[in-house]
C-alpha cells in the first residue's frame, strides 16, 4: 500500500519543478543576456588583438549602455503596461501604434496653442494628452464590447484610425518640442539616469498597485482567468473589460508623452513599432496570452529582455534581422513552455 502510494505521488516534484523554471524562466534568460553580450564583446575584441580587455570594462557594462537600454525601455514599458492590463483579461489590444501617434500629435498642438513651455500654461498638454488616450482607449472598448467585436479585429481597426486621424492632423509634417523644460526629460539625469526612466518606474509602480491593490485590478485576473465563472460571480464582464481598454489607452499615452521627450518630435511615425515590442516583450515576460498568468513585473524583466537583445547586437554589430529572428524564437519558445497552464482559447 505505501508504495503504491509512492508511486502515485512521484510526479508531482517534476510538475512543480516545470512551474517554477516557467516563472522564473524569463529572469533566467535576462541574466543569460546580461552575460553573453559582455563575452561575445570580449571574444571580438580578442580577436582582433586588443590587450587587457575584460568582461566589466566592455562597452555593454557601461553606465552610459545601461542608460540607453533604460532611455529606450522608458516609452516600450508604458505601453507594454497598458497591454499587459488588455492580456490579462484573455483579450488582445492592437490600437497602440494608432493611439501613441494621435495621443503624440494632439500633445504637441495642444502644448505649442498653450505657449510651447511647461512655465506656461503648456502642461496643461499632459493632462490633455492623457485624457486623449483614456477616450481612445474606452471608444477601443465599446466597440469591442457592444458590438461583440473580437478584440484583435476591433483594436486593430482603431489603430488605423488612429494613424489615418494623427496623419490627416499633420499633413505628414513634424512638430518640434523645443521647451528645454519638457526636453529635461531626457537632458536632466540623477545618479547618471535621465528624468524620463524614473518618471516610467513611478508609472510601473502605478500600474502595480492598479493591478495587486484594488478590485479593478483583481478583476483583471479573474475574467482572464474563467470569463464565465466571472459572471456567474456577479462580476459585470462588460464594464471590466471597457475600464481595462479605457487604463490601457492612458498607458498608451504616456508612453507617447516619453516618446516625444525622448526625441523632441511628435509625427504621425511616433506609433511605429511599438505593436511588435509591446507584445512580444508581455508574452516573452511570461504573461499568458489566454489571460489570468502575469502581470507588470513580468512586463518589466520582458521590455529588458527586448531592449537588452537589441542594444546587444548593435554594441556587439549584429544585423537587424537577427534581432528580430532572436525575438521571434523567444516569443515561440514562451509561449510553448505556458501551453499547459490553460486549455482555453487564445483570443477573447
Amino acid at each position: 500500500m505505501s508504495a503504491t502510494t509512492s508511486n502515485l505521488e512521484a510526479p508531482a516534484p517534476s510538475r512543480i519543478n516545470r512551474e517554477v523554471l516557467v516563472k522564473w524562466a524569463p529572469l533566467l534568460v535576462l541574466g543569460v543576456l546580461l552575460l553573453l553580450f559582455p563575452a561575445l564583446e570580449w571574444l571580438e575584441d580578442f580577436r582582433e588583438g586588443k590587450d587587457h580587455i575584460y568582461l566589466l570594462d566592455s562597452r555593454f557594462f557601461s553606465i552610459r549602455n545601461a542608460a540607453r537600454i533604460a532611455i529606450a525601455a522608458a516609452p516600450a514599458l508604458m505601453v507594454a503596461i497598458g497591454v499587459t492590463f488588455i492580456i490579462l483579461m484573455g483579450s488582445i489590444d492592437l490600437s497602440m501604434e494608432g493611439t501613441v501617434s494621435v495621443c503624440a500629435v494632439l500633445f504637441a498642438f495642444m502644448f505649442l496653442a498653450l505657449g510651447g513651455t511647461l512655465a506656461s500654461w503648456a502642461w496643461i498638454a499632459i493632462p490633455g494628452a492623457l485624457v486623449v488616450g483614456a477616450v481612445m482607449g474606452f471608444l477601443n472598448g465599446l466597440v469591442h464590447v457592444k458590438l461583440q467585436i473580437p478584440s484583435f479585429m476591433a483594436s486593430l481597426a482603431m489603430g488605423f484610425v488612429g494613424t489615418g486621424f494623427a496623419l490627416l492632423l499633420t499633413g505628414g509634417d513634424r512638430i518640434r518640442i523645443e521647451d528645454e523644460l519638457f526636453r529635461s526629460l531626457l537632458t536632466v539625469r540623477w545618479l547618471n539616469f535621465p528624468i524620463m526612466v524614473y518618471v516610467a518606474l513611478a508609472m510601473l509602480l502605478l500600474a502595480w498597485f492598479i493591478q495587486s491593490r484594488t478590485t479593478l485590478g483583481r478583476n483583471f485576473y479573474a475574467v482572464g482567468g474563467g470569463e464565465e465563472l466571472a459572471k456567474a460571480s456577479g462580476l459585470n464582464v462588460s464594464r471590466v473589460r471597457i475600464m481595462g481598454f479605457t487604463l490601457a489607452g492612458v498607458f498608451f499615452a504616456m508612453g507617447a508623452l516619453l516618446a516625444v521627450g525622448r526625441i523632441g518630435i511628435a509625427e504621425t511615425a511616433t506609433g511605429n513599432n511599438f505593436m511588435f515590442v509591446s507584445i512580444t516583450a508581455v508574452v516573452v515576460g511570461g504573461t499568458a496570452l489566454w489571460g489570468g498568468i502575469g502581470g507588470v513585473w513580468n512586463t518589466l524583466i520582458g521590455v529588458l529582455i527586448v531592449n537588452v537583445i537589441n542594444n546587444g547586437m548593435v554594441v556587439i554589430g549584429l544585423p537587424n534581422w537577427i534581432q528580430d529572428a532572436t525575438l521571434g524564437l523567444l516569443v515561440i519558445t514562451a509561449v510553448v513552455l505556458s501551453t499547459d497552464r490553460k486549455s482555453v482559447s487564445f483570443v477573447k
